[in-house]
């Protein structure tokens, strides 16, 4: 084996600082001295760093767990008025149907549910197998349709 015939080692030591004076970066350990670039904690170049005052994530409040109602899933909202556009011969109204016809997306109608809300008109009955708003309710059942509640239960049963 021969020196000059070893590999390169292209890649550089970490630089060691603050290990006294003989290593040239003792001390102060090339910050100079004194100022805010000095000192410790959150550097100037970090993304979240506001120029010293209160960072904005600990201005924030902090609301944690399930019953928080900023992160708890809602279900997917359609208008009584999207069943207007609907073919002729759909009847019955229920997840698959609005999935079928691309209303809802499926991967998100399976995590979080749909429920009709009663903005629009309806000019035809319908058969509901969703969970429904009140006033969709009145207005389905004025235009001669009719609501039929599945609890989560029988879906569950249906499913297996």
């Amino acid at each position: 084996m021969r020196l000059d015939t070893l590999p390169k080692i292209t890649t550089k030591s970490a630089k060691r600082v603050g290990r006294g004076h003989g290593s040239g970066k003792g001390k102060t350990s090339g910050r100079g001295t004194k100022g805010q670039k000095a000192r410790g904690k959150l550097p100037i170049t970090h993304p979240h760093f506001e120029g010293g005052s209160r960072p904005l994530i600990k201005r924030l409040p902090i609301r944690r767990g399930k019953g928080n109602p900023k992160i708890s899933k809602k279900p997917l909202v359609v208008n009584i008025e999207a069943l207007n556009i609907l073919p002729k011969s759909v009847a019955q109204i229920n997840l698959e149907t609005l999935i079928k016809l691309g209303i809802v997306d499926e991967d998100d109608a399976k995590i979080y549910g749909v429920k009709l809300l009663g903005d629009g008109q309806v000019d035809r009955p319908f058969t509901v197998y969703l969970p429904i708003s009140k006033n969709a309710t009145s207005k389905i059942e004025k235009s001669g349709g009719k609501i039929i509640l599945v609890n989560k239960i029988e879906r569950k049963a249906e499913n297996k």
